[in-house]
């Protein structure tokens, strides 16, 4: 999980190479977790959309129940 966007983020780059070199002896396929692929909005009502904490959490929970 990152703050930034997940296209292009580093988080993408990371999970690309776990995917490459050690896929077999993974239990579950990664999961990128990142903010939105848009603009940083200046409002902090949406800013809690934009960034990925809702998201992670529900990843979290569905990676736990796999």
């Amino acid at each position: 999980m990152h703050e930034d966007s997940i296209t292009g983020g580093i988080g993408a780059e990371i999970t690309s190479y776990i995917s490459e070199t050690c896929f077999a002896e993974l239990d579950a396929a990664p999961v990128r977790i990142g903010a939105l692929d848009t603009p940083v909005p200046m409002s902090s009502a949406l800013e809690w959309n934009y960034l990925p904490k809702k998201r992670f959490e529900e990843a979290l929970l569905k990676l736990a129940a796999y």
